[in-house]
């Protein structure tokens, strides 16, 4: 790898589908985000499809150096075995950390426990954690209002910074903790309320006035967001906010170099 790939911060989405109905019947691809930073590979939230995903976009699983799981619901977890296996070649190499809550390892283990021993390590996720992985440090400010354990996380690269807003309910002091160069919110629902612990396009619309990122990405769309069409609800949020809002989509790759034009 040349220096100047080495020093590149780039993103792939291996899917965008939140909810049970959009993942269970594949209307979008679920399979979470790979991130590429500087020369550090780093695997966010395998959910259902993953390794399929990753060989799609010809990502190799040997090279991650990290699988970071930010909670244990099958949506983001549900590839993680799978995704330990590859990245350790079945266990012939012990290689890689895996960072996860601590329900993760509980009585009902989301990673089996013959696998537990592949990875070179396991660290516990915490609120207020702050970890490493190579030169990349990353944060989990603080436990979301979520059916489980669940943090987001804050990224931090030589030259920009990453926040990831995962599911959750919205919350007093939930913006406070993600200020970065790039913010990437889970908008499951169009609109609020109800009894679901997950943010729609109207608290997305909060959160971005109130953190001014330079660019934001929503992701991890339910029905009622996919039925209004992701890449209108992220038009009009930018219209709103000010800020440049993207729709992720299935297999998009986003270069950080790009937030110097926002």
């Amino acid at each position: 790898m040349s220096n100047t790939e080495a020093e590149k911060d780039i993103l792939i989405i291996l899917g965008t589908a939140g909810a049970r109905v959009m993942v269970a019947h594949q209307i979008l691809a679920s399979g979470g985000l790979w991130l590429d930073l500087s020369g550090t590979q780093i695997l966010f939230d395998p959910g259902p499809g993953c390794l399929v995903q990753a060989t799609k976009r010809k990502l190799n699983p040997t090279k991650l150096q990290a699988i970071i799981l930010s909670h244990r619901h099958l949506d983001h977890s549900a590839d993680i075995n799978v995704m330990i296996e590859a990245m350790t070649d079945g266990g012939l190499h012990r290689r890689g950390t895996v960072f996860l809550p601590s329900d993760a390892l509980d009585d009902d283990p989301v990673v089996l426990r013959y696998l537990q021993g592949y990875p070179e390590r396991i660290e516990i996720l915490r609120e207020g954690g702050r970890y490493s992985v190579g030169d990349i440090s990353f944060t989990t400010p603080l436990r979301h209002q979520h059916a489980v354990e669940t943090y987001g996380v804050v990224f931090e690269t030589p030259k920009h910074s990453i926040s990831c807003i995962v599911d959750s309910r919205y919350f007093d002091g939930l913006c406070a903790a993600y200020k970065a160069d790039l913010l990437i919110i889970n908008v499951v629902r169009l609109e609020p309320g109800g009894p679901y612990d997950h943010l729609s396009a109207l608290d997305a619309g909060r959160i971005i006035r109130e953190l001014r990122p330079k660019a934001a990405i929503i992701t991890h769309f339910g029905m009622t967001m996919w039925r209004a069409k992701p890449w209108e609800v992220a038009k009009n949020l930018s219209q709103e906010t000010g800020v440049n809002v993207v729709a992720a989509r299935d297999g998009m790759r986003f270069d950080l170099a790009q937030l110097s034009q926002y």
